[in-house]
């Protein structure tokens, strides 16, 4: 009998982060799904972040005691119950109602940190105040500082707890894949839009209560208050600054208060001089393969990151992890933090806030399973459990 995955929209049957993703490309209209799939160009950098983890394979022991495990990690000196996060992802929105603050009510059950994008379709505050837990606000650098400065005050005052700079975005990527939906930046071809027609529920469930999301966490530094998504999108492109340097991320630290976090770093000198920088934490990223398209997997530049600045600052890392081996594989190379995109926004595809738990639930059972498979009782010990795979 051939192998398939189920082909139930029942998100609660899916035992796999592979099988969310394929409920959700059921659900979601074409121009939505490429927006989520998506690379750069050829996307041979897309490929380069799943391939990276088959290089790497594991050596477990046996008649070890591993009746009690420990997932816990430390993260900027406290205790998490996972080595996962919610990596920021704009447009949430496209994916569920309000998906912004079903992506952090569910990591709040977990007990973990949700990321929210600028471009997130829900404003900051409505999210810190509807999930609770723990709440990291990304940024860019816009070219107008009062509103970047803007967005640092008002995530100051709702509480969040890190700043997480994204860098890797000055120069927009070549996503010629999603293009291929749109007229121009925003406005989607007549193909695409019909084909929206053949996605009744998504309609209903995303576009019937308030329209398509626009960016809310800019919406109210526009000349226009009542703007589109079209032109918030273009107001968005044109405040892109790519003339930032190590400078801004100085002047950052001097007005931040909390935990700051740059990401998109794959360079070890890069490394280096952020945390000379004095900044909190490093998110080891190719920005999910859809920014420079060639460019090194952030698992394999990993290790080398790890052990020049590890003991400086919190090492984090992204970019194509579907399961739980994946996880143990990069703590064990030295990231003390995994953050997820595309895994958890099949979740929020699929079934909403619960279809994001029930995918942290799937990685967190794989997490534990695995740690109990290699003979070890903590993720601390997987280190020395890991082999190039030609080994």
């Amino acid at each position: 009998m051939q192998r398939r995955f189920h082909s139930s929209c029942d998100f609660r049957k899916a035992i796999t982060i592979e099988e969310l993703r394929a409920i959700a490309k059921r659900r979601l209209p074409a121009f939505a799904l490429e927006y989520l799939e998506g690379g750069a160009e050829d996307e041979v950098t897309l490929r380069r972040n799943r391939d990276a983890f088959e290089r790497i394979a594991f050596v477990p022991r046996t008649l070890a005691d591993v009746s009690k495990r420990d997932l816990s990690v430390e993260v900027f000196g406290k205790k998490s119950p996972l080595p996962i996060a919610i990596a920021p992802t704009g447009s949430s929105g496209l994916f569920a109602p309000r998906g912004d603050l079903a992506l952090a009510r569910a990591a709040a059950s977990f007990g973990i940190p949700f990321t929210q994008s600028t471009v997130s379709t829900l404003r900051l505050e409505t999210v810190v105040e509807g999930a609770g837990g723990q709440h990291w606000m990304q940024l860019y650098m816009l070219k107008d500082r009062s509103v970047t400065e803007a967005i640092v005050s008002r995530a100051a005052a709702a509480g969040s707890e890190a700043l997480v700079l994204t860098t890797d975005t000055v120069v927009f990527g070549n996503r010629e894949w999603d293009r291929r939906h749109y007229v121009r930046p925003g406005k989607l071809e007549l193909s695409s839009t019909l084909e929206v027609l053949l996605h009744p529920r998504w309609m209903w469930d995303v576009l019937v209560p308030n329209g398509m999301p626009v960016f809310e966490n800019i919406l109210e530094f526009m000349p226009d208050k009542n703007a589109n998504p079209v032109r918030t999108r273009a107001f968005l492109v044109r405040q892109m600054d790519p003339s930032i340097t190590f400078k801004e991320v100085a002047w950052l630290r001097s007005i931040w208060p909390r935990k700051l976090v740059v990401k998109g770093v794959l360079d070890v000198e890069d490394a280096g001089r952020l945390a000379d920088a004095g900044v909190d934490g490093i998110i080891v990223s190719n920005h999910g393969a859809r920014q420079l398209d060639g460019s090194v997997s952030p698992m394999d530049v990993l290790p080398k990151i790890a052990e020049a600045v590890g003991g400086r600052l919190c090492v984090m890392v992204d970019g194509g992890f579907r399961r739980g081996t994946d996880v143990v594989k990069a703590i064990g190379l030295g990231a003390h933090l995994v953050l997820l995109g595309r895994a958890t926004l099949y979740g929020l595809a699929a079934g909403g806030e619960e279809g994001v738990k029930h995918a942290l639930g799937i990685l967190r059972e794989e997490i534990d399973r695995t740690v109990g498979l290699l003979g070890v009782t903590s993720l601390s010990e997987c280190a020395t459990r890991l082999r190039p795979a030609s080994y």
